[in-house]
């Protein structure tokens, strides 16, 4: 093949490349005007059951095409990832599922979590409210016509919030809040609030462009039925509904948060310590070091008080921390000991407890470490 061959082939693929941006500018066309009829239908933003036949559909076509098996998944999965993206940052406006008259009140919604849920509240007809530490004088005015009150503020002022804000409180006006921990704050509101309880904790940080597949953690108390029109809302903004005790969350949320949040600090904090080339660790990095690596980053990009507050939340917390210290000196003292056979054991004895989960966690970690390694430059 000459070299004006080549180029021509080239000029080809590049004129394929810009017929694959119309089309694809033209998927995100029709998006938007599907976007508008669901909200004429009341649908929901996020469907399983759409996006499952949409993959799988295209999928099975790339393949009868002879595409490479999960090549149209992987594409198919972002193009929807980026489509509910696209109708959380226009105009599009959500059904309300709140039939009465009634406003949204957030307490602390000045901050990431509080900007967030109040454009989606205003993207679904309601009329939000915010107020920080120095707009109490204008609560009454606010509170006078709202239906739900969220209090959104960091873990260890929360309960005191909660007591200011109850003599401000109806009976009928539902009390929510957006903590890590629920057992101790949803007892508050128990205590202070004689109207509708509903523990709530999203499980995701401000910086999410979406709330399609976004977990929220709810905790219902007092008058759940009175809380059902919130959930659905949340349900018709694309989020998962994960329903849960206050104990149980509590002692989940120890270690799916403060006991990990603990190990990425504690690493990330040795490291400082070392002091070595953060640049030359990254360029000399697997993949999959170099994904713990971003993940220690991420945690050091964020507010440390909130991550603080996380991890010192509970006594509960602490214990389960000082047992994590005392399993990695026995740890320590295998390798010390240079005693491969304990370690094996030990290796053993935790891959049979996560079971299947090992082999699934295997394969789709391989999927992420293939997309973090195109963005290797």
């Amino acid at each position: 093949m000459s070299a004006v061959e080549l180029e021509k082939i080239r000029e080809e693929i590049n004129d394929t490349d810009r017929e694959l941006i119309r089309l694809l500018k033209k998927r995100f066309d029709l998006v938007s005007k599907a976007a508008v009829s669901k909200k004429e239908f009341g649908d929901k933003v996020y469907s399983r059951e759409r996006e499952a036949y949409v993959i799988s559909s295209a999928e099975k076509y790339a393949v009868e095409s002879g595409l490479p098996k999960g090549l149209l998944s992987d594409v198919m999965k972002r193009l929807l990832r980026e489509s509910y993206k696209i109708c959380s940052a226009t105009d599009f406006s959500y059904p309300k599922t709140l039939k009465e008259s009634g406003d949204i009140v957030i307490v602390g919604g000045n901050g990431g979590m509080g900007r967030i849920f109040s454009r989606y509240f205003e993207a679904s007809g309601y009329k939000v409210f915010s107020f920080g530490h120095r707009g109490w004088d204008k609560a009454p005015e606010y509170l006078k016509n709202a239906k739900v009150v969220i209090v959104t503020v960091p873990i260890d002022v929360t309960v005191e919030v909660i007591q200011k804000l109850s003599p401000l409180l109806r009976e009928d006006q539902l009390l929510c809040d957006f903590t890590s921990v629920k057992a101790p704050i949803v007892d508050a509101m128990m205590k202070y609030h004689k109207g509708p309880v509903l523990g709530l904790h999203p499980m995701f940080g401000p910086d999410v462009k979406s709330l399609v597949k976004q977990v929220i953690v709810t905790v219902p108390q007092r008058d759940e039925k009175a809380s059902e029109f919130l959930v659905e809302q949340f349900r018709i903004w694309g989020a998962k509904i994960v329903k849960s005790e206050a104990a149980d969350h509590d002692k989940a949320m120890s270690i799916i948060q403060a006991l990990r949040h603990f190990g990425t600090y504690s690493y990330g904090s040795f490291l400082q310590s070392l002091n070595p080339d953060l640049k030359r660790l990254i360029e000399l990095s697997s993949p999959i070091y170099r994904m713990e690596l971003m993940m220690v980053g991420r945690l050091f990009a964020q507010d440390p008080r909130l991550y603080g507050d996380i991890i010192m939340s509970s006594d509960a917390n602490l214990e389960l921390i000082e047992k994590f210290v005392r399993s990695l000196s026995k740890d320590l003292s295998i390798v010390k000991d240079k005693d491969l056979d304990a370690f094996t054991e030990r290796f053993l004895k935790t891959r049979e407890y996560f079971g299947e989960f090992a082999d699934v966690a295997f394969k789709e970690s391989g999927s992420l470490l293939a997309k973090l390694q195109d963005e290797r430059q």
